[in-house]
């Protein structure tokens, strides 16, 4: 009797949902899932995030996803992790992390055959991933792809998850939903559960169910000052520029500050594993009152960074990063250090697209080099991690948030959104607003954190940019929470070394009208830089 009210309350809940769902007499063994958190009443808007969980049996769940619309069986001891609902849910234990996304690209070029293509370019790298299983299934009533994969286990991660499966399951041709198995054993008794899936009505709307807030750290008295002054909740905006030539030789900067009066406080450095620290750069800004945004991507030019990652996280590297935390610590003065910019973009070789989907990895990597500067004392370093506004590929296990590698590791959230302009095929010409506007309300949702522009520009082809460069100074003031911005002055080449994105803002003396009409708005604080005197 008990197992046909159990019944009888689940399919309530499917047929009474929309747009209210009242409560129910719903057997003991029935909890719901609401906006992120367990809730035992079932009680629930349209507009709610919602999930239902029943035993089936000893030892077996079913999560019924309604905000998603499927459903899966799942052992019972598993926990379930909704805070990303809109991007996935997770189930997991210590040895196993099951994650289960939706993606829907009915208004996009995107289909469900090539999501799967796409998706799995990893497999090109067959020195590190090697495939057990790659075959079509059936799920769900429809044709599915089934993968299975493994990977060396990682030396320097605790209970490293080198075992895989993934399974795409498409809707229709444009929906499709992926479950990904990562595991610290083999995964094949994970099959039935992957069999289990079922296709279930949407009812509700998915979220995203949490809020990142920043930790206080113990940063040194000229750090805190630094911090305070330029991005705590009174500092005004300030510019920053990349120079190609500075800080090395200042200068080409000192001309264009003087023909546009205005002197940048920050500038940006670039560097790989091709070279060290740059301390001597670092000292040079810091002479001349400017502070440095040091950006490290953990990859080498013109060579094979397929490895990199599981390299990193096999003790490969350690002696580059405790000579970079070492030289740091031996600066002491502040840093803005941006590690691995632009993760989700197929073009970074640190991004999960190259490393079997799995965004983990990136986390630990990330956790990894923040420890070892930890470990040498570092005190003078702050933390910025920056995605970039569109994720290529636009997948959802590709989305941004599955980046980011926890609150007390990062100290500031760094936005790019570049206007590339019309060069090459496929590229829009977006406004300024039309990129900040909702990359900025979103990410006022999602963090309790102070944020800079860490790199953006407007490119010259394919419209007006000094009426852009206009509307970016009528609106950047707007942003309050938004406390520097760094204009990138280079330029992109294509394939054969012609300038496709021309980004420079001494390009030409109508692009340098604009600065010097917009940049006075923003003049430094006569204070500026008084955490060096």
């Amino acid at each position: 009797m008990r197992k046909k009210h159990c019944f009888i309350a689940l399919f309530i809940l499917a047929i009474f949902l929309p747009p209210v769902f009242y409560p129910l007499d719903a057997c003991a063994a029935t909890t719901f899932i609401k906006n992120g958190a367990i809730n035992y009443q079932a009680e629930f808007n349209s507009y709610d995030d919602i999930k239902a969980i029943a035993t089936l049996k000893p030892g077996i769940n079913r999560l019924l996803d309604y905000s998603q619309a499927y459903s899966i069986d799942y052992p019972s001891h598993m926990n379930i992790d909704a805070s990303l609902s809109q991007v996935k849910t997770s189930l997991w234990d210590d040895k196993t992390c099951i994650e289960i996304y939706r993606d829907d690209f009915s208004q996009t070029v995107h289909t469900a055959a090539a999501y799967q293509y796409y998706s799995n370019q990893f497999l090109n790298n067959r020195k590190d991933h090697q495939i057990q299983e790659n075959r079509s299934i059936t799920i769900a009533g429809v044709k599915a792809h089934l993968l299975r994969w493994q990977r060396s286990k990682l030396s320097r991660v605790a209970g490293d998850k080198n075992y895989y499966m993934s399974v795409e399951i498409p809707r229709n041709s444009k929906e499709v939903y992926t479950i990904l198995i990562k595991s610290s054993s083999p995964v094949e008794s994970f099959l039935p559960l992957v069999k289990s899936f079922t296709f279930i009505d949407n009812n509700g709307y998915s979220k995203i169910n949490t809020r990142f807030k920043k930790k206080d750290k113990a940063w040194n008295e000229e750090t805190k000052a630094f911090y305070e002054q330029y991005f705590g909740p009174d500092a005004s905006l300030q510019w920053g520029i990349f120079e190609n030539s500075a800080p090395a030789n200042m200068d080409y900067l000192n001309k264009l500050e003087e023909n546009l009066n205005y002197k940048f406080n920050f500038l940006v450095l670039y560097k790989t594993f091709d070279t060290p620290f740059p301390l001597e750069e670092l000292q040079k800004a810091y002479d001349e009152q400017k502070y440095v945004e040091l950006t490290l991507q953990t990859m080498w030019y013109n060579r094979d960074n397929s490895s990199v990652t599981y390299d990193i996280l096999n003790g490969h590297y350690d002696y580059f990063f405790e000579d970079y935390a070492e030289k740091a610590r031996q600066f002491g003065h502040p840093i803005l250090f941006r590690l691995n910019n632009e993760m989700n973009g197929d073009w970074c070789v640190y991004s999960s697209y190259y490393s079997s989907k799995d965004s983990e990895l990136f986390k630990e990597v990330w956790r990894y080099i923040y420890n070892i500067f930890q470990h040498k004392q570092v005190d003078n370093v702050i933390w910025v991690w920056n995605p970039h506004d569109l994720s290529f590929p636009g997948f959802m296990w590709n989305y941004y948030l599955n980046y980011f590698p926890g609150e007390e590791y990062v100290d500031i959230i760094g936005l790019t959104g570049y206007n590339t302009g019309t060069y090459h095929k496929g590229e829009i010409w977006r406004g300024f607003r039309q990129i900040y506007d909702p990359l900025y309300e979103e990410y006022c949702r999602y963090f309790d954190y102070p944020f800079m522009i860490s790199e953006f520009a407007c490119s010259s082809v394919g419209g007006n940019k000094a009426l852009w460069i206009e509307e970016m100074f009528a609106q950047m003031g707007k942003y309050d929470r938004i406390k520097v911005a760094i204009w990138f002055n280079g330029v992109d080449f294509d394939l054969v070394g012609r300038a496709a994105r021309k980004y420079r803002l001494d390009e030409s003396p109508t692009i340098i009208e604009a600065f010097q009409k917009g940049l006075p708005s923003y003049k430094p604080d006569p204070k500026v830089n008084k955490t060096q005197q």
